[in-house]
């Protein structure tokens, strides 16, 4: 767990804070499982996290699971998975429990019937017994018409005759609250005081037909019944925000909840290419994508921070612990961000020049054993050799995953050892056998340290054959490392040892000889 910041003064956050303590806010994360986050998803929980591990508050992870058609099989094991790795955890909720549970909501049906029931009873909701096409057609003379074509109130007073004609009539209703005739106004920590007009504001579907309970009904009464203080969520939800507010008032007056209204703060979008809103579909959009490249969490979730918020004005890096310290709800920019996979990735290397070199070499190791490499648990030989690398990679990696390339010649065995054909088509050209040659007399008997290899090979091919640096290593790199972009040449050499250099370049120039 990330350490919560030390004893801080919130005098100047009264309207954040709404007369609550810091220990009291509660904020909820609340994805579907659907599989492995995206982006925007994880930048809501980044906001999330941080704004209740700033205030010494709570997060409560709940699962929106009413929504079967979207669930997969694995989809709750793959959100749990990713919250795990990116380092946002939660103080309840699944694995944790908790005083509200349970937490995920197809194990919460009774608790939504009997809420129906209540605000049925109150008069706060009532049934529709509107055809599709009734509604269609009724929308459709609003439109013509000029007016609102959401709902029209048809069945807000129907009598217990016309409730019978309809009963009889085989129809099955859906259950609508039932909006109050003035604006809806709320002040979101993000966008200031939003009005809704009661006109543009129509009688809601709770539940449908088949007594499925609805998104609309069943995020508001959990959010009541877990005493939610703090809602940070996507700015595309805004206009479904009046009817949840209209929502927790109608609760607050049948007793559900604490009778306390979250307060709202709608995140910007995050924007993909072409300006439009970046969707599960976009490359770059899911979370398994950055974890299959390497990508260290504190370096994603620290550039996820920068879209819409940042930590000063000429500051982009900084650890998840300097973020709880400082963030601020208030800062959060409204306008929309932009997410660029370039600056995503240099955010990424930053952080991975941050890291001390044991931790580094660490956590390239189960990226050289995916690719069959190193074993799991690599030997005290191997982890030695990839400790002497990291100095050699460090600041030239992205990501982890770029770790195989350049350091995985380094461990494979010879006979399973193979030269990139592109780069053999391109270097081990022309010339390159007479290189090759001299490079295995300048090594056979040198001292075996870098500052010798550099030595006989700068004498051996550059006075020696005449040739540029670039015509002399060249070969001699790619018949090293099966590559023409590798670590350090000559440091690259004394790791490697004196038989396995030797030995590729001998077989480099054979090939060569043979064609």
């Amino acid at each position: 767990m990330t350490d919560r910041p030390a004893a801080a003064s919130f005098d100047d956050d009264g309207d954040v804070l709404g007369g609550l303590e810091p220990h009291q806010v509660r904020l909820r994360f609340a994805p579907s499982p659907t599989g492995y986050l995206h982006v925007g998803n994880i930048r809501t929980a980044l906001f999330a996290w941080a704004f209740a591990r700033h205030y010494g508050g709570k997060l409560v992870l709940r699962i929106e699971d009413t929504d079967v058609s979207r669930n997969t099989s694995d989809g709750l094991s793959y959100t749990l998975e990713s919250l795990r790795w990116l380092g946002i955890d939660w103080d309840e909720g699944p694995e944790k429990g908790g005083d509200f549970g349970p937490y995920q909501q197809t194990e919460r049906m009774d608790i939504y019937s009997d809420v129906v029931a209540r605000l049925l009873a109150a008069g706060r909701a009532y049934h529709c017994y509107c055809s599709q096409e009734e509604l269609e057609q009724r929308r459709e003379a609003a439109r013509t018409a000029g007016q609102h074509s959401g709902y029209d109130g048809h069945c807000r007073t129907l009598t217990e005759e016309q409730v019978k004609a309809y009963v009889d009539e085989g129809r099955r209703p859906v259950v609508r609250l039932r909006m109050p005739d003035r604006p809806i106004v709320f002040d979101d920590l993000v966008r200031g005081e939003i009005t809704f007009l009661p006109e543009n504001l129509s009688d809601y579907v709770l539940v449908r037909a088949n007594g499925y309970p609805l998104y609309p009904l069943v995020n508001p009464v959990d959010d009541a019944l877990m005493e939610i203080t703090h809602v940070l969520r996507g700015e595309d939800l805004l206009p479904s925000t009046p009817r949840q507010v209209a929502l927790y008032e109608a609760l607050a007056e049948i007793g559900v909840g604490s009778g306390r209204t979250p307060r709202f703060g709608h995140l910007p979008f995050v924007m993909g290419e072409g300006n439009k809103k970046l969707s599960k579909r976009d490359p770059g959009s899911g979370l398994g994508e950055y974890m299959q490249r390497g990508f260290l969490p504190e370096g994603l979730l620290n550039y996820l921070a920068l879209l819409g918020w940042s930590i000063a004005d000429d500051r982009d890096v900084f650890t998840t612990a300097e973020m709880i310290a400082a963030f601020d709800i208030r800062k959060v920019n409204s306008n929309a961000a932009r997410f660029d996979p370039k600056k995503c990735e240099a955010i990424n290397a930053a952080h991975m020049r941050m890291l001390a070199p044991e931790e580094f070499g660490s956590r390239m190791v189960p990226f050289l054993a995916k690719a069959g490499v190193l074993p799991a648990e690599p030997s005290a030989d191997q982890r030695a050799v990839l400790q002497a690398a990291v100095p050699l990679v460090q600041e030239r990696m992205n990501t982890l995953s770029e770790s195989v390339d350049m350091l995985g010649f380094l461990f494979v065995d010879d006979a399973a050892f193979s030269v990139d054909p592109d780069a053999a088509a391109k270097v081990l050209t022309g010339d390159a056998g007479a290189v090759l040659e001299a490079a295995v007399k300048a090594l056979a008997d040198v001292d075996w340290t870098t500052e010798a290899i550099e030595a006989s090979l700068r004498t051996s091919l550059i006075e020696g054959l005449g040739l540029k640096p670039k015509n002399a290593f060249g070969p001699v790199r790619v018949a090293i490392s099966g590559r023409r972009i590798s670590p350090p040449l000559f440091e690259s050499i004394e790791l490697l040892g004196r038989e396995k250099s030797l030995h590729r370049l001998e077989q480099a120039r054979a090939s060569l000889l043979a064609g």
